[in-house]
């Protein structure tokens, strides 16, 4: 297939494009560029010039709602995935105004340039987050929960209607609500493994919130069994069959690692550096993927255990 993927220089993005080229598709890359440098390329016909080869690489500016829908012709399917960072900075005013601007105005371009194409793409899968049901403590929550009514919860419900473009034009669309993904490269994970490394790890406040992981080579599979089949759409959570709770995922970094986990990380120091973001990862999440199992998928790594033994690999 030609496949398209935003975001493609991220963790989970630069692990799907290894996968899928791996396997002989072809990747278009979109490359941010501001508006100004956008519009030249436009006006050049850069990406629709007759009897070049395919573009492997497409112009786009979310913000400006702007993309080089030419160079989107005769993909099979997008992946979308751009998106700033969320434990990436201190959650300051601007910054939640990027962390939603970036997902929602990224999506509704994405969505309607495919809509815009004479022969669109068949998919679009656009990764979006647990975070769409909010805090729910003990309770496991699958996809049929209806979402939650925080800042995080608000943004994924606002992203995931971005994509109405596509859907009302026929293209099968999946949203891909992904959990913690454990991987030592980036991502939420990244930084665990260096502070447990350190020998400073530990739980962080209470330990008692729900943590829903997934390893990241579950994940990627997951994204290309999404990819694969034509009959799946909508909302599927990427997340283990088993959620645990941070003592536990804690506990077994600290077993993996053979480093202490005794150093906890009161509740008060955690919001002092983190500001609105400790409300994330001081709730808990108890998500489930239901869907996800119910089509047939079947988790390499489904245990935390086994998840960070898999990161280290």
């Amino acid at each position: 297939m030609r496949i398209a993927v935003t975001g493609s220089t991220g963790l989970i993005g630069t692990a799907l494009c290894r996968s899928l080229r791996a396997d002989g598709h072809d990747i278009v890359r979109l490359r941010r560029r501001s508006s100004q440098d956008a519009r030249r390329y436009e006006n050049a016909g850069r990406a629709t010039a007759p009897g070049g080869p395919p573009p492997s690489e497409v112009m786009w500016d979310p913000k400006g709602h702007w993309v080089e829908a030419g160079g989107l012709a005769g993909c099979d399917a997008v992946v979308h995935l751009a998106g700033a960072g969320v434990g990436d900075r201190r959650w300051t005013p601007a910054y939640k105004k990027e962390i939603r601007d970036s997902r929602v105005l990224g999506t509704a371009t994405v969505a309607d340039a495919l809509a815009s194409l004479d022969d669109p793409p068949r998919t679009l899968i656009v990764g979006t987050a647990v975070g769409y049901y909010g805090d729910t403590g003990d309770r496991a929550v699958d996809e049929s929960a209806p979402p939650g009514d925080d800042f995080l919860a608000n943004v994924c419900v606002e992203w995931e209607e971005a994509a109405a473009a596509a859907q009302e034009a026929g293209i099968r669309t999946v949203f891909a609500r992904t959990g913690l993904v454990v991987a030592r490269e980036g991502g939420a994970w990244g930084p665990l493994f260096r502070i447990f490394k350190a020998g400073v790890g530990g739980r962080m406040g209470s330990g008692r919130q729900f943590w829903s992981h997934i390893a990241l080579h579950d994940h990627i599979a997951a994204l290309r069994h999404l990819l694969d089949r034509d009959d799946l759409s909508g909302p599927f959570n990427l997340t283990a069959p088993e959620p645990v709770t941070n003592r536990e995922a804690t506990a077994a970094m600290g077993r993996v690692l053979h480093r202490p986990a005794v150093l906890p990380v009161p509740a008060p120091v955690l919001r002092a550096a983190l500001g609105d973001f400790s409300k994330d990862v001081l709730g808990s999440q108890r998500v489930v993927p239901k869907r996800l199992l119910d089509s047939g998928f079947g988790f390499a790594f489904p245990g935390i255990e086994d998840a960070v033994r898999a990161a280290l690999r």
